[in-house]
């Protein structure tokens, strides 16, 4: 159990007894009444919390990073967006809102989830002001005391203040049996309870759910394109088939119309013709109905795939990091090796380098246009999965020390890289596309869906051995959109489960959890297998998780961190983390340039806002769109509205409040670690405990 140090009256505990909560001592030294062996301070033995899982390696996390950060978006909208944006000079902005926006904050919240060890949701314990629900009870965090936490069931014997006054500078180490009060805690005095509600955790928590629910269609999409690949003769290759209309027709050379070689068709009326590609999306995989109001049936080939798609992502979740860190060795490499295959294919067909020509070449003119900035920061920050929380997730199970400022530049080159390389995989083959049908790039060029399921699938039908390159291709998105999807839910779990007391812990918790947030995602994706389902799909796209609401969360943690917590302070916690302070740049990111660049990206959009229109043609009505800022604003208001609520119900001046309401709330694993060496004087700046100080230390869930 806890021992008390003779020299200084702070309590240690030994290795063994932390895979529990811990638990003060009863006066002679053995567990205070009613707490069971298991040491959880519960009566009947309740079962032990496990301690919170770690990489196995830490490979693990660099591939599970990569998977989930490297989807869709990499593939299927930067290189349509380097070639609409003036080609090469796309790379101007791109690298410069990289360097400035999405490289500091990526590096930002996985050092941040690595340094409070919590999810999306407890990370906010650095500043409990921004945080989501949670109440910390009298009984489950001490102030005022300088002793560990107590759970029901005992009471907390009176221990000395820590009065210890620590060197200046010191190293931080794992103390193995000893546990010593960390120098820079900060402490706070007041009531013993603390009550938060929807703040900026509980935002990233919303916006993850809503990508959880929607991003998935996309996978199963891409798997029934995969299982229908499996044929001699592509389905989507030919008319003649029961979705087909009489407007379908087999054309693909523009000269063709010219001499009238289709039935006698001229040019005009060609052009109202349909492509069976097209026809095979809208008709057989969507069976797009007339709008949002006319919902329809529920296509039920569609909806099997989507529920097979969920069960993958089920069994790669339900037992955390460890399984997880060995599906992405697979899912995280593979598309690359499908991406090679790709390129190599496509470089050997004719009209392959005029299409890299124009995916690359500069239109200097182009940067003068502020569409160009917009959509390099928005591609910037969709592409490195910002504002979502599962990078913080993920770097919750790292080790304490690990060199999380090292992994995130690896991770950002990855992710830049891979979108540069996909857009030569995508552009030979537009190329070849374009020279087969005999238009211009222009006319065949297209980002999203519309790349996946329609310029791609008719890509193929052109190329020898059709099957073999459409299920490569297929496989390839389904895999890229996979690690991304069960990445996701595993952040949104993780973030839910540091939510749950340690009281309430039980057996199977984590594999029920993930099991019911499975089904309820899984409901709700029924409504986009049903006839009208592509307008809902869009609706989610466009509003629940849209460029405007990841700049909002990626302007308020940048605020939080920078200038209600401390840049330099910070800086210090990471220092104390990976040995030495990172480069200056990333500090001043954080306090000016990134806030304004997510601020300034956020208003153009806020002005230029344009309604949402489905393939230029459809226009949603209006509760349509009510419902989709319903789905913006519910991640949108929490922080401002949390912030209000905070500071209008605590008690005291408004200095008094905003001082109690922005002081950390440190957890156990925060006191392993304590000054050592002097010999790295200036890596950090340690507050020194006053007598007067009041420590909280609130107990790890996980």
């Amino acid at each position: 159990m806890a021992k008390k140090s003779a020299e200084n009256g702070i309590y240690s505990v030994s290795g063994d007894e932390k895979k529990g909560p811990l638990i003060a001592p009863g006066p002679d030294g053995a567990p205070a009444k009613g707490d069971g062996p298991a040491g959880l301070g519960a009566p009947g033995g309740r079962l032990a919390v496990p301690p919170r899982e770690t990489w196995t390696r830490q490979m693990d996390f660099i591939m599970s990073c990569v998977g989930f950060a490297v989807g869709l978006g990499n593939v299927w909208r930067f290189p349509y967006l380097c070639y609409k944006n003036g080609g090469g000079v796309f790379l101007i902005p791109y690298v410069l809102i990289a360097l400035v926006g999405g490289i500091p904050i990526f590096f930002l919240e996985i050092s941040l989830g690595q340094f409070m060890k919590a999810g999306s949701i407890n990370v906010w314990n650095i500043c409990p002001l921004f945080k989501g629900p949670r109440k910390y009870p009298e009984e489950e965090s001490v102030i005022g005391q300088g002793c560990l936490p107590r759970r029901r069931g005992g009471l907390c014997p009176k221990r000395p203040q820590v009065t210890r006054k620590p060197p200046a500078t010191e190293d931080w180490r794992p103390l193995g049996a000893q546990v010593e009060a960390w120098p820079s805690l900060h402490h706070h005095g007041g009531s013993g309870t603390q009550e938060e509600g929807t703040g900026l955790g509980y935002a990233s928590m919303v916006i993850v759910f809503y990508c959880n629910t929607y991003y998935i269609m996309v996978l199963a999409w891409g798997f029934y394109y995969l299982v229908k690949s499996f044929t001699t003769t592509l389905p989507w290759a030919t008319c003649g088939h029961t979705w087909n209309t009489p407007d379908c027709v087999e054309i693909f050379r523009h000269e063709d119309c010219a001499n009238a070689s289709l039935a006698n068709l001229t040019c005009d009326q060609l052009a109202d013709r349909r492509s069976p590609v097209i026809e095979f999306w809208e008709n057989k995989v969507l069976r797009l109905s007339g709008g949002l109001e006319v919902p329809g049936a529920l296509n039920w080939e569609v909806t099997l795939c989507l529920l097979a798609c969920w069960v993958l992502v089920y069994f790669c979740v339900w037992k955390g990091v460890k399984s997880t860190g060995k599906i992405v060795y697979f899912t995280a490499t593979f598309p690359y090796v499908v991406l090679v295959v790709l390129l190599v294919r496509g470089v050997l067909l004719p009209g392959a380098l005029d299409g890299i020509i124009y995916y690359l070449k500069p239109d200097w003119s182009k940067l003068g246009s502020p569409q160009v900035w917009i959509d390099a920061g928005t591609q910037i920050f969709f592409s490195y999965a910002i504002g979502l929380g599962a990078l913080t997730a993920l770097g919750s199970y790292n080790r304490f020390n690990n060199n999380c400022y090292k992994d995130a530049i690896i991770l950002a080159l990855i992710n830049s890289g891979t979108s540069f390389f996909a857009g030569f995989v995508v552009f030979s083959i537009l190329g070849f596309m374009a020279t087969e049908q005999g238009v211009h790039i222009s006319k065949v060029a297209e980002s999203g869906p519309g790349l996946a399921f329609i310029a791609y699938p008719r890509a193929v039908t052109l190329m020898p051995v059709a099957p073999l390159w459409a299920a490569l291709f297929f496989f390839m998105l389904l895999l890229l959109g996979l690690d991304s999807q069960f990445v996701g839910v595993e952040g949104f779990i993780t973030g839910l489960l540091d939510l749950l007391p340690a009281s309430y812990y039980f057996r199977f918790q984590r594999e029920i959890s993930v099991a019911l947030c499975c089904a309820l995602c899984f409901v709700i994706d029924l409504s986009m297998v049903t006839d009208g389902g592509m307008y809902v799909f869009q609706l989610f796209d466009y509003y629940s998780a849209s460029g405007t609401t990841l700049l909002w969360q990626a302007f308020w943690e940048c605020v939080v961190v920078a200038w209600v917590y401390g840049a330099d302070r910070f800086m210090d916690d990471v220092a104390c983390m990976i040995g030495y302070r990172p480069c200056p740049w990333m500090k001043w990111c954080w306090s000016f340039f990134t806030p304004l660049v997510c601020m300034g990206i956020f208003i153009f959009n806020v002005v230029y806002y344009k309604p949402l229109v489905y393939n230029n043609t459809y226009v949603y009505p209006w509760w349509g769109e009510a419902v989709g800022w319903g789905f913006a604003l519910s991640s949108m208001l929490c922080v401002p509205l949390h912030l209000l609520g905070c500071l209008l119900r605590a008690k005291g001046t408004m200095a008094e409040r905003w001082q109690h309401l922005t002081q950390p709330v440190w957890g156990l694993h925060h006191l392993e670690y304590r000054a050592q060496d002097s010999d790295v004087r200036g890596l950090t700046t340690l507050t020194p405990v006053s007598e007067s100080s009041k420590v909280v230390v609130v107990e790890s869930v996980m």
